[in-house]
C-alpha cells in the first residue's frame, strides 16, 4: 500500500479522536466558540491555522513561482491589515460578544441594523465561501492525486468526509484543539521544505529572475496588486470564520497573546513559503526542477522530487492545514444558519455541517479558477460586511435599510462584475466593490436617519 494512504489512515484516525474526545457540546456556545475558554496560544494557532491553509503551501507557493517578489508583498499587506485591524477592533468586538452573548458574526451585525439584516448577512455568507472553502478541498485533492495516485475527485471525496466528520463530532474545541497541534507542524514542515530546497539552489542564479525581483512589473501592476490587496487587507473584519475566532478567548490577557502570536506565525510562514516559491523558480531555470504552467501544481512537483519522507511530512502538512481550515468555515456558517436563518438546535447545526460540506465538494470538483483567485472572490464579495462592521463602533446612523442596502447591492455587484470579467471605468473590481459598499452605506444611511422620526 502506498505510504501516504498508510500516514493519511492514521491522520484520519487520530483526528477522529480527538473530535471524539471533544464532544459534548450541548448548547450553542459550547458547541461553536468552545465555551468562549480558549486559551490565547490555542486561540493564536487556531487562528493562524484557519487562516494560513492550503492557500499557502500550495497557492501562495505557485503565485511566488509565476509572478516573483510582488507574492510576499501582496501576503505581507495581508498580514499587516489584519495585525492592524486586530488590534483596534478585537478587544471590541470580544467584550461586546461576551456582553451580548454573541456566537455567530451575523448576531453582532443584526444587533444594530436589525435581525432581516442579519439573516441576509448570513445568506451572503453561505455563497461567498463556498469557493474560499472549495480551496481547501482542492488543495487536499492535488496533494492526493500527486502523492497517493488517487484521482482527483477521490480526494475531494475524502476531505469532505474528514471534515463533515470532524465538524459534526468535535464543535469548535476539538476543531481548535488539533489546529494547535499543525500550525506548529505546518511550521516545521514549511522550514524543513525551504532547508532542503535551500541547499540544491544555485543563489547566483537568482538574477536571472529578471523582472521577477522588483515591482511593478509586468504582472504585479498597480491595478493588480491593488486588486488582490484591497479584500485581503480588511479579511479579519469581513471573513466570517476568523472574526468568529474574536469571541473564544477566555479573557483579555488570552486575546492580546492571541494576537501577538499569530503576528510572529504570520511573518515567519509567510517568509518562508514566498521564499520556496522564488527558489523553485531559480530551479527551473537552472534546469533542475520542471517548468510548471499550472501554478496550482508546483508545490505537487516538488513534493515528487523530495525524499519520500519529507514529501510525507509537507504533504501531510498541507492536506492538515486545509481540513482544519474547511472546519472552521463549516461551523461558522452552520452558527449562522441555525443562529440567524432558520434558529435552530445545535442539532440543526450539526446537519447543516453535512448540507453545506457536500455543496462545497461539488464547486471544488469543478475547479472553476486558480486558489488564489477563489479566495479574493471569497474576500471581495465579503467586502460589503466592512462599512457595517466598522459603523458599530464609528457612527450612530444606520438601521434595517442601511445594513440591507449596503450587504445587498456590494454582494450583486461583487458577483455580477466578477462573473462578467468587468472592471468599471478601469477600477479592479474589488476596489469598485470597495467604494461602491461605503458609498451606499453613507448614502442610505443618512437618508434613512434624515426620514427616521426622533423618539
Amino acid at each position: 500500500m502506498n505510504n501516504f494512504i498508510i500516514l493519511v489512515a492514521f491522520y484520519a484516525v487520530l483526528g477522529t479522536a480527538i473530535a471524539i474526545y471533544a464532544r459534548g457540546a450541548r448548547t450553542h456556545e459550547e458547541y461553536f466558540v468552545g465555551g468562549r475558554k480558549i486559551s490565547g496560544i490555542v486561540s493564536a494557532l487556531t487562528y493562524a491555522s484557519t487562516t494560513y491553509s492550503a492557500f499557502m503551501m500550495v497557492g501562495l507557493v505557485g503565485l511566488s513561482y509565476a509572478t516573483g517578489v510582488g507574492a510576499l508583498g501582496f501576503e505581507l499587506m495581508y498580514l499587516i491589515g489584519t495585525l492592524f485591524l486586530l488590534s483596534y477592533y478585537a478587544p471590541k468586538v470580544w467584550e461586546l460578544g461576551r456582553k451580548k452573548g454573541f456566537i455567530s458574526p451575523a448576531e453582532l451585525i443584526g444587533a444594530k441594523y436589525g435581525e432581516l439584516t442579519a439573516k441576509i448577512s448570513a445568506i451572503v455568507a453561505l455563497v461567498a465561501l463556498i469557493p474560499y472553502t472549495s480551496i481547501q478541498l482542492i488543495g487536499v485533492a492535488l496533494i492526493l492525486e500527486k502523492n497517493a495516485e488517487l484521482s482527483f475527485s477521490t480526494g475531494i471525496l475524502i476531505a469532505a468526509i474528514l471534515i463533515a466528520l470532524w465538524a459534526f463530532i468535535g464543535g469548535l474545541r476539538g476543531v481548535a484543539w488539533t489546529d494547535a497541534i499543525q500550525g506548529l507542524f505546518m511550521l516545521l514542515a514549511a522550514f524543513l521544505a525551504i532547508t532542503w530546497v535551500s541547499l540544491k539552489v544555485d543563489l547566483s542564479a537568482i538574477s536571472k529572475l529578471d523582472g521577477l525581483l522588483y515591482v511593478p512589473n509586468k504582472i504585479w501592476t498597480p491595478k493588480f496588486f491593488a486588486a488582490l490587496t484591497v479584500p485581503w487587507f480588511f479579511f479579519a473584519l469581513t471573513n466570517p470564520q476568523v472574526f468568529q475566532r474574536l469571541f473564544i478567548p477566555r479573557d483579555k490577557r488570552a486575546l492580546r497573546k492571541m494576537i501577538i502570536y499569530f503576528g510572529l506565525f504570520g511573518l515567519i510562514y509567510t517568509v518562508l513559503v514566498t521564499l520556496l516559491g522564488l527558489e523553485l523558480r531559480i530551479m527551473t531555470i537552472e534546469n533542475n526542477f520542471p517548468f510548471v504552467t499550472d501554478r496550482d501544481k508546483v508545490t505537487p512537483n516538488l513534493l515528487a522530487i523530495m525524499p519520500s519522507w519529507l514529501s510525507l511530512l509537507v504533504a501531510l502538512s498541507i492536506l492538515a492545514a486545509a481540513i482544519t481550515t474547511a472546519n472552521s468555515i463549516i461551523l461558522t456558517l452552520s452558527s449562522m444558519v441555525s443562529r440567524d436563518i432558520v434558529k435552530g438546535s445545535v442539532l440543526v447545526g450539526r446537519l447543516t455541517v453535512i448540507l453545506l460540506t457536500a455543496f462545497v465538494a461539488i464547486f471544488a470538483i469543478q475547479r472553476v479558477s486558480y486558489i488564489v483567485e477563489l479566495a479574493v472572490l471569497s474576500s471581495t464579495i465579503l467586502l460589503c460586511y466592512l462599512p457595517l462592521i466598522i459603523g458599530i463602533f464609528h457612527f450612530n446612523f444606520g438601521g434595517k435599510a442601511t445594513g440591507v442596502s449596503t450587504i445587498v447591492i456590494g454582494f450583486t455587484a461583487a458577483i455580477v462584475l466578477f462573473y462578467l470579467k468587468i472592471d468599471p471605468f478601469g477600477i479592479p473590481v474589488s476596489v469598485f466593490v470597495f467604494f461602491l459598499t461605503f458609498f451606499t452605506f453613507f448614502l442610505v444611511g443618512f437618508v434613512e436617519r434624515k426620514t427616521t422620526p426622533k423618539s
